[in-house]
């Protein structure tokens, strides 16, 4: 007899339904499992055999193949433990196939036939919910599991719960409907910070270029000396950038559920997170680890800063080929894992907020202090980072060291919510000229391009020919000049204005004409 039951493979985010087809047969016993399974699947069967002796179960002595179809998809994970111990079960017609056939099962087993947390249940249960299926997964998946509200869930902490269920002996509950509901209350309640903008001391106009940042959506790099704040500045975007819509929160749910790091932020009641995720690698960061890859092409970093910001403080110590390869992500808005097997995409609309010294021994230019190999020092630490991937920063501002004086004041400074009112009355402006030019799947200033970005800054003859004096006289690359109109535009929606200004115009050149500026020689 031979038993089918469903799991699922990943592409990426996306669950791949397979089929798991468990044949008993005559002859030399043996228990072998085809259809491109990785080592853990392998594995399963050396697992499957030893909870089959806990339970009491007989293990077949005939020949036992397990076939996984479509034979020509790659399968990896220890998820297929289930699959296969219910489908050697329902073989050996020890529960009903039948049932069995409604769901798509997920889990990792112990060795005394405890259901293990897996990674990807919510993919999974996105797929059941498409193809009209239930859901079968470990009861530390239960939340996750929730947030699919596909059909049935069943959510079960041991095998013997699913023996007994799909035999007909005792019913298993399916996780209650309003689990999910529960959840997103919760999390709305749960957008506050532990940090805010007032806490910064001084650095107003740093302030005011992470607002810019911040209502447009664009990049920014810092340059300041070492104690300046760059960090602090960084860390406190997040609290003035707009919250996830529950599509975005659930998408981010997905890349996380699917590299394992789902609860990271508190537990596996906190599922949805609709605060923007801050990601902050270190500078040893390899490339697989900020871009995804490795063995299992899982996420990389710049996938789980989705929809939020990556920060790379200490810029010029990344590895330029780690660096580099961010160059496409940044334009594309998504990660390709190419393998000699198949191409892994997900996605990667982030923005990258980055920091640095102004010179490797971090004091060119600070009062009091002296760098000794000026200029050379600055050149060289510059040099470390290529064109076209500082062409690829919208901003950049210099941080200079805090005033003694500012720092033992006790005014408070502009606050994250003063600053997250003018974010929101400017993309909200953004939003209502998207929906007139036609542009609905635009949401920042960052994203115009072509023919929105002309409609957005609506110059007359004299504002485009000053515009094509400025770019001449600057040398700014096509790519260059794009990014100043659209920074133009954001700097005129914060300021209430249809249109955009001369004013508006010099402000973003501004924050790019030093971009490529040679370091000025230290006065000795």
């Amino acid at each position: 007899m031979i038993c089918r039951l469903k799991t699922v493979a990943f592409d990426g985010i996306e669950a791949k339904l397979v089929e798991v087809q468990v044949g008993i047969s005559s002859g030399m016993p043996g228990f072998v499992i085809v259809g491109l399974p990785d080592k853990a699947i392998n594995e399963s069967r050396e697992r499957v055999r030893a909870v089959f002796a806990v339970l009491g179960v007989d293990f077949p002595h005939e020949h036992v193949t397990v076939n996984l179809k479509p034979a020509d998809l790659l399968k990896e994970g220890a998820h297929f433990d289930l699959p296969i111990a219910l489908g050697v079960l329902g073989a050996m017609k020890l529960v009903n196939p039948q049932k069995l056939q409604d769901f798509i099962f997920m889990g990792a087993l112990s060795l005394d036939g405890t259901l293990e947390k897996v990674n990807g249940v919510l993919p999974a249960g996105v797929r059941a919910l498409a193809d009209n299926l239930g859901l079968v997964c470990p009861k530390a998946n239960a939340h996750e599991a929730a947030w699919s509200r596909c059909r049935t869930i069943l959510a079960a902490g041991h095998l013997v719960e699913l023996l007994n269920h799909f035999a007909d002996k005792k019913l298993m509950l399916p996780l209650a409907d309003n689990a999910a509901d529960l959840a997103q209350q919760t999390a709305l309640q749960k957008q506050n910070y532990p940090f805010d903008y007032a806490d910064v001391k001084g650095q107003e106009s740093a302030k005011r270029a992470m607002l810019i940042a911040a209502a447009g959506g664009h990049n920014l790099l810092m340059i300041g000396p070492p104690g300046s704040g760059k960090t602090m500045l960084a860390e406190r975007l997040v609290t003035i950038l707009p919250p996830l819509t529950v599509r975005q929160a659930l998408e981010n749910a997905m890349i996380r559920s699917v590299a394992g790091v789902l609860d990271e932020k508190g537990g596996d009641e906190e599922v949805l997170d609709l605060r923007r995720p801050f990601r902050a690698p270190h500078h040893s960061a390899s490339m697989p680890a900020l871009v995804g890859g490795g063995r299992k092409a899982v996420p990389g970093e710049i996938s789980l800063a989705h929809n939020g910001v990556l920060f790379l403080d200490e810029l010029p110590e990344f590895s330029r080929v780690a660096l580099d390869a961010l160059r496409q992500p940044l334009e594309s808005k998504k990660a390709v894992v190419a393998r000699v097997e198949a191409h892994t995409t997900y996605p990667a609309d982030f923005q990258l907020i980055a920091a640095m010294n102004p010179c490797r021994c971090g004091f060119l230019g600070v009062k009091g202090k002296m760098c000794a190999k000026a200029p050379k020092c600055a050149e060289e630490y510059l040099h470390r980072l290529s064109g076209p991937f500082l062409d690829r920063f919208d901003l950049l501002i210099e941080v200079p060291a805090v005033n003694p004086y500012d720092l033992t004041s006790d005014k408070k400074g502009t606050s994250s919510k003063e600053m997250r009112e003018q974010v929101m009355r400017a993309r909200e402006m953004a939003a209502e000229r998207f929906a007139l030019f036609g542009g609905k799947d635009l949401c920042c200033n960052a994203q115009l391009n072509g023919e929105f970005l002309q409609k957005a800054v609506d110059f007359d003859a004299q504002m485009r020919n000053f515009a094509a004096e400025t770019a001449e006289k600057c040398g700014l690359t096509a790519r260059s000049f794009n990014k100043i109109l659209r920074l133009a535009r954001t700097i005129a929606d914060l300021q209430n204005q249809k249109k955009v200004a001369k004013m508006h115009l010099i402000e973003a050149l501004s924050y790019r004409h030093r971009l490529f500026a040679k370091p000025d020689r230290e006065k000795k």
